[in-house]
């Protein structure tokens, strides 16, 4: 097992504490799904250099509004990505397997009306990626790279932990470069369609950590695997959090409510500082609300109470 084993261990502790408090109430899973169709999206898209804001990004998808100074294609590359969760979420509930023609599929809507000729078709071309060290395979040999990409995702879909799968696959697939463009995208989608295949939150990998996500990547692209899938994992609990978070009801004195590191270091030997850099390292349980880390009163607590010595 690659993730760490105290994350790990948090990730089904909230798997479980979520599905206690199914079934969802419709309003309240309305709003958090149309919440994380604008968070995926602005934020996906972000990372890949599209400069609407994530009220921007809202408009577009939820009203149609055409945002003056933007370009046609940063316009295309939202209401493309909110189609692809669609897309995505129509074929968990259908139960499909994943296949060339679903990735395909995948691609050709990202890139709907952005690239006509080479969307959903595997690259015919050689790629450079600014700032990665290592160059994807050449055209003439990915049809037989996700072939073997394929085969892999179909004996280990119930053989390893997800969160190993799930990291693994990004990092394959990303390897690969099967496409002209949208690769990132696809490969934070397929994510998301194997995690809910798993019965897990499909999640946000946030603007904020983009050189972070590169970093980790770039990592595991030099198969040093560790840091990037702690911070796949570190993201499958931050959803994990977050939506147990919105839909429980608040109890006074509850120990479990997020505070600022500022309060938590009020709380126990620890700088605010020092709280930061666990909770970076995913030490101390806690998630990152835009720009800005937080954690309980309980999981402070915990941390201190099992590192005393």
């Amino acid at each position: 097992m690659l993730v760490d084993e105290e994350l790990y261990r948090r990730i089904f502790k909230k798997k479980k504490e979520l599905d206690t408090l199914r079934p969802f109430s419709k309003s309240s899973l309305k709003r958090l799904k149309e919440n994380f169709y604008v968070e995926s999206t602005y934020n996906s898209n972000a990372i890949e250099g599209n400069t609407l804001t994530k009220s921007e990004t809202r408009l577009v998808i939820e009203e149609g509004i055409t945002i003056g100074g933007k370009s046609i294609r940063e316009h295309f590359e939202a209401i493309n990505h909110k189609n692809a969760i669609d897309f995505i979420e129509s074929i968990v509930k259908a139960k499909k397997k994943i296949t060339k023609d679903l990735i395909c599929r995948i691609n050709e809507l990202v890139l709907d009306n952005i690239d006509k000729e080479e969307k959903g078709i595997y690259r015919l071309r050689k790629v450079h990626i600014g700032g990665a060290s290592f160059i994807p395979a050449k055209p003439d040999l990915v049809p037989n790279l996700m072939n073997k990409f394929l085969k892999w995702l179909n004996e280990n879909k119930n053989k390893m932990n997800i969160v190993d799968f799930a990291a693994l696959a990004h990092e394959k697939f990303t390897f690969i470069h099967p496409f002209i463009d949208g690769n990132g995208r696809c490969a934070r989608l397929l994510v998301n369609f194997l995690l809910m295949q798993r019965g897990f939150l499909p999640v946000v990998i946030l603007k904020t950590e983009r050189r972070k996500y590169i970093r980790a990547l770039d990592e595991a692209h030099k198969e040093n695997y560790v840091p990037f899938v702690n911070f796949i994992a570190r993201n499958i609990e931050r959803s994990l959090s977050l939506w147990i978070d919105a839909l429980k009801i608040p109890v006074k004195g509850d120990t479990e409510e997020y505070i600022s590191l500022a309060e938590a270091s009020k709380l126990c030997p620890y700088s605010q500082e020092y709280l930061s850099l666990l909770a970076r390292k995913g030490k101390l349980e806690s998630i990152k609300i835009g720009r800005n880390w937080v954690t309980t009163r309980k999981a402070v607590e915990d941390y201190v109470r099992k590192n005393k010595k």
